[in-house]
């Protein structure tokens, strides 16, 4: 009976792996065959130059110091104009709160839906007294070694730049397009888009405008970050996360420490232990919207054993998740996340506070609400002493754009074409952008550099040495110049380039 026993059970191992393996070998790969595009010929020293007289301009976000300010964004229009005067003779220009911009450059067709590319004018501030820590001085916009160096190089005037390069590339050739396109470039996208974006986006309302698809700044190629992957991955990002922070407090009567309450009863106690529950209480998640995409397309590339994993989800889903939650950014794509960020209770070693509170910041997965994020947290706090209030608007997540919609399959086949040695897949944004407020002018919204990431530069994106290397520009022309192409129609010949 037991040699039976053992047979079987052999027999099930045996078909499970058999099964495990076929259903692994018939997951071929997803990503779209094109053939490569002849380099595009781009004057790189020139590129360069203007991203490095861009980068002069201190576009800062959140400074207290309007006249500064006006008078830097000023500098960074005046420089616009004259680096590029056939995108200023072309097309439509009009200034919007002061210093954001809204270009259109009016297609032939009044049918055809049109698209819109994003990028932001403004920086944040560089940290005061880490300006020493800096290769270049910040704003000096040095180009050195292959880069350009400076704040904003990679968040986000290198995409400012490289995209009116490629306008202006195609205006000087004589291309016109079929779709009109717009050119929105917001002042204020570091510190919520309010009077540049969200103004923007008023404006097309008003003008009964309804896009057929827009793409900001986003998710990139990122090179080396995902484990077994040689290749550069291309993530285009469907949709973004929400954002809310809530102020947890607790309130009691002060004291003297030489006779402090029970366990639990004094306000830095309450409160110490509300953030002990939520921070051992994650959000539930898993492999599900956008990041279940994402994996889906990038399986078939992955070696083997990683590959078995994701394509077998019916089966191993809770190992893969176990995996996927040990690390940071792979956890965040999962759920929403809870981060302890700021804590304040006490003046005086002896004396027992009366009041002692928090900040958590949530980022909010697509599905969930603040409403719902917010009840959570009351539920897991378990404890009507602490008092939870918002900080601050917050955000809701953004929709969910399709990857199976012909606005993604167009940018998918053009990174293909300008990028060959990429994978490209669908990808979640876990931090926010000027996109957000576009979902209800536009029927799909993606969020996609085409940049290339290592783990290097990710530190530098609101970091220190802030660069972008001179090729990494020159790409970056051909991938919008491609797009704008295919995405704008027929040129005055009628034939597609």
């Amino acid at each position: 009976m037991i040699k039976r026993l053992s047979l079987a059970l052999l027999a099930a191992i045996v078909l499970l792996a058999g099964a495990l393996a076929v259903n692994t070998l018939r997951q071929g790969s997803r990503q779209v065959a094109v053939s490569p595009l002849p380099p595009l010929a781009v004057d790189k020293g020139r590129v360069a130059e203007s991203l490095s007289i861009a980068l002069r301009a201190k576009t800062q976000s959140g400074l207290l110091d309007p006249a500064g300010q006006a008078a830097a964004f000023d500098a960074l229009h005046a420089h616009m104009k004259a680096r590029y005067p056939l995108v200023h003779a072309a097309l439509e220009r009009e200034v919007v709160s002061g210093h954001s911009l809204l270009y259109t450059w009016r297609g032939s067709d009044a049918q055809a839906a049109p698209v819109a590319l994003m990028a932001h004018q403004d920086v944040v501030p560089v940290a005061p007294g880490t300006e020493s820590l800096w290769k270049h001085s910040p704003f000096a916009g040095v180009v050195q070694d292959g880069f350009v160096w400076g704040r904003g190089a990679l968040d986000n005037k290198g995409n400012l730049i490289t995209q009116l390069e490629a306008l202006e590339m195609l205006l000087q050739s004589g291309f016109k397009p079929q779709r009109t396109v717009y050119f929105v470039f917001g002042h204020d996208e570091e510190v919520g888009g309010q009077q540049g974006a969200v103004k923007i986006v008023e404006l097309l309302k008003q003008r009964n405008v309804r896009l057929a698809w827009s793409m900001d700044e986003g998710l990139a190629l990122t090179e080396g970050v995902l484990a077994g992957v040689t290749q550069p991955v291309a993530l285009i990002g469907l949709a973004e996360k929400g954002i809310v922070s809530l102020k947890l407090t607790a309130e009691t009567a002060p004291g003297h420490s030489s006779t402090p309450p029970g366990p639990g009863a004094s306000a830095i106690g309450m409160l110490s232990a509300a953030l002990t529950r939520l921070d051992q209480n994650p959000f539930p998640g898993g492999v599900q919207g956008a990041a279940a995409e994402m994996f889906a397309a990038i399986a078939p590339e992955l070696p083997f054993a990683q590959r078995l994993a994701l394509s077998n989800l019916w089966l191993l889903r809770p190992l893969v998740e176990r995996a996927l939650q040990k690390g940071a950014a792979t956890n965040a794509m999962m759920r929403t996340t809870t981060a302890l960020t700021i804590v304040n209770a006490g003046n005086k070693e002896n004396v027992l506070p009366g009041r002692a509170e928090a900040v958590v910041n949530f980022r909010i997965l697509p599905g969930e609400t603040t409403q719902s994020v917010q009840a959570r947290v009351k539920a897991v706090v378990a404890d009507e002493r602490i008092r939870i209030e918002p900080v601050g608007a917050g955000s809701e997540p953004s929709r969910l754009s399709s990857a199976q919609s012909a606005p993604f399959k167009l940018i998918e086949r053009t990174v293909r074409e300008v990028f060959p040695d990429s994978i490209v897949a669908p990808g979640l944004m876990l931090a926010a952008s000027d996109a957000r407020h576009f979902d209800g002018v536009s029927e799909q919204s993606f969020r996609f550099m085409p940049i290339r990431f290592n783990t290097e530069d990710l530190k530098r994106v609101h970091g220190t040495d802030e660069r972008i290397a001179v090729d990494q520009l020159v790409d970056m022309v051909r991938f919008y110049h491609r797009l704008l192409q295919s995405a704008a129609g027929p040129s005055t010949e009628g034939k597609t380039p």
